[in-house]
């Protein structure tokens, strides 16, 4: 395995090696290039949208950029404006402090890549979203606020 921590090397990141984690929606994240296999410079995961799912209400990042590629079916994504229709091939590049979110309304599977940049730890993130859907825990308005703070997550109410 490579080290990911030499800025003199190039790292070499098997598809097998990836971790991911499975919502309780059924989509899945995968996490291709975490920040610790880029020195932080940016991370790289791949969203699997199970249809007719959720995926986040708008809002914003105050400490990172994040841009989505649409690998396959369709999206319907906030652009900071409105709600629009995302399909395979399209791209939305969202600076920080920028609302933003996504879901598929669609009856069919769907999927992008997600580019984080900088690098947060956004995989901790999505690790305890899998872990509050599979123990079916609910949490208080108060706690999903806690819990977005803590990862750089702020929630936009739209008027």
């Amino acid at each position: 395995m490579t080290d990911f921590t030499d800025p003199a090397r190039a790292g070499f990141h098997p598809s097998d090696a990836a971790e991911g984690v499975t919502m309780a929606t059924g989509s899945t994240a995968r996490f291709v290039a975490p920040g610790a296999a880029t020195q932080g410079r940016f991370g790289l995961f791949e969203w699997v949208a199970a249809p007719r799912t959720g995926g986040t209400d708008a809002h914003l990042h105050r400490t990172f950029s994040e841009s989505f590629y649409v690998t396959a079916g369709a999206l319907t994504v906030y652009d900071g404006a409105r709600w629009v229709t995302a399909r395979s091939g399209d791209f939305l590049h969202v600076p920080e402090g920028v609302a933003h979110g996504f879901r598929n309304d669609t009856d069919e599977p769907a999927s992008m890549l997600v580019l984080f940049a900088p690098a947060p730890p956004r995989e901790q993130y999505f690790r305890e979203l899998a872990e509050i859907g599979a123990s079916g825990r609910t949490l208080t308005d108060d706690e999903w606020v806690e819990l977005w703070a803590r990862h750089d997550q702020y929630r936009v109410e739209l008027g």
